[in-house]
């Protein structure tokens, strides 16, 4: 902008010089009586004999235009994927590749899945196989390719998440007093990539407003509007930090007041974007990094009543929930919920991962450490999830399974980690 500015200005400058000393003579010829003035710069150039007007002086240079510094060409992005060996993961050979067996097992039955139907029928064959078989299936079916951000760094963030167990009510009351709101009427959704191929992945949230699409309620929009949304709720939970830490995970179980246990998973979200009350607290100075847990939030917020609403409103995120099908699968198994890969989570070996860097259902090896140590955790995962946090390609949330045992380990896990992603070898 400021080079197309200064160009036309030093032409504009000569023009004007120009016509100064061109245009029709207006200065009429000096009177040899008129008494010459001090600062007359014409008295130093002699007039014509012939009576003409007199010559302007000489123009002064046009100034010179600064140069433009040279345009630096644009940062490319690091290739996502980088083929690599066996050899470079990290402790691969000493992994127990049964459970990572039964997670591709899982997702070779979601339609999302790009596994290959020959690869799929091959793997259902190992199971029972010994870990050196399972070894070989894997070396001989896939080709590992390591993981690197956008930056060309290797290394990223590791969360883990799992599903709580909370106390609730299909009724209103004093003591359940927190909603879990189901899919709202009036949010629609609009999926980019249908239209834009390389909009893939991409979905517009909002709601209509007269003729005009605005975004929708934020979540402390939503709580104002109370008396509206009360309809939309599915539930009424006893503790409002412990429905703000549902929506964060993104399913979980409830025991009503009527005896009866019920799942619930993530139907939709407002389309505000994700924040880190963890964050809020630390930038605020209330908790220190190591101190911004799970339970560090938590008893902070217990600590402060007078804040919750400054604390739960710093993330304008808000998550919908439907209520799905018990936690009990055939012969009583316990299955853990659905993913976005639409198959039960596999606790210990399924990981959310961005599906823009990571596609869903692979294979994905990790290597990072143990919540609160340093002890390695190396193993094989599958993609079989999501989450609003995780953006980019070096990044996963582990999920740890059900309960409060696995809540403690997910909410200390804030470890960097590597990941190398298993894709099929192509047919010869």
């Amino acid at each position: 902008m400021l080079l197309r500015l200064v160009a036309p200005s030093c032409a504009v400058f000569a023009a004007a010089l120009l016509a100064a000393c061109s245009g029709t003579p207006r200065v009429q010829p000096s009177s040899p009586a008129a008494p010459p003035t001090a600062s007359a710069p014409a008295a130093a150039v002699p007039p014509p004999a012939n009576g003409a007007a007199p010559a302007c002086a000489p123009c002064a240079p046009c100034p010179q235009c600064p140069a433009a510094a040279p345009v630096a060409p644009p940062a490319v992005a690091a290739k996502p994927l980088i083929e690599a060996s066996w050899r470079d993961l990290p402790g691969w050979g000493g992994d127990d590749l049964a459970p990572a067996l039964t997670a591709l097992l899982e997702s070779c039955k979601a339609s999302k899945s790009a596994l290959p139907a020959a690869l799929c029928a091959d793997a259902a064959k190992q199971v029972g196989a010994g870990n050196g078989g399972l070894q070989q299936f894997f070396e001989t079916r896939f080709v590992p390719h390591q993981v690197v951000n956008a930056d060309s760094t290797r290394e990223g963030l590791i969360t883990g998440y799992y599903e709580p167990l909370l106390k609730g009510s299909r009724k209103r009351s004093k003591i359940y007093a927190w909603p879990i709101h189901g899919v709202p009427d009036d949010l629609f959704t609009i999926d980019l990539g249908e239209h834009y191929p390389e909009l893939k992945g991409a979905r517009l949230r909002g709601r209509l407003e007269g003729r005009k699409v605005v975004p929708y309620w934020s979540r402390e929009e939503l709580a104002q509007r109370d008396r509206q949304t009360a309809r939309e709720a599915l539930f009424w939970l006893a503790d409002p930090i412990e429905a703000f830490f549902l929506q964060v995970q993104g399913s979980g179980r409830i025991d009503l007041d009527d005896g009866t246990r019920v799942r619930v998973a993530y139907a939709d979200q407002n389309g505000h974007p994700y924040r880190s009350i963890g964050r809020w607290l630390v930038d605020k100075g209330e908790l220190k990094v190591e101190q911004a847990s799970l339970d560090g939030i938590r008893n902070w917020a217990r600590a402060n009543p007078s804040r919750l609403d400054e604390l739960l409103n710093a993330n304008p995120s808000y998550v919908f929930f439907r209520e799905v099908a018990g936690a009990n699968g055939k012969a009583g198994k316990d299955i853990g919920p659905a993913g976005t890969l639409g198959v039960p989570l596999t606790p210990g070996r399924s990981i959310a991962v961005d599906p823009r860097a990571i596609p869903l259902g692979a294979p994905v090896w990790l290597a990072t450490t143990h919540p609160g140590s340093g002890k390695p955790l190396q193993r094989l995962m599958n993609a079989q999830d999501t989450g609003g946090a995780i953006k980019g390609g070096v990044r996963a949330d582990f999920f740890w399974g059900f309960g409060a045992e696995a809540g403690a380990l997910a909410g200390r896990m804030r470890p960097s980690g590597r990941l190398w992603v298993l894709l099929p070898r192509p047919a010869p």
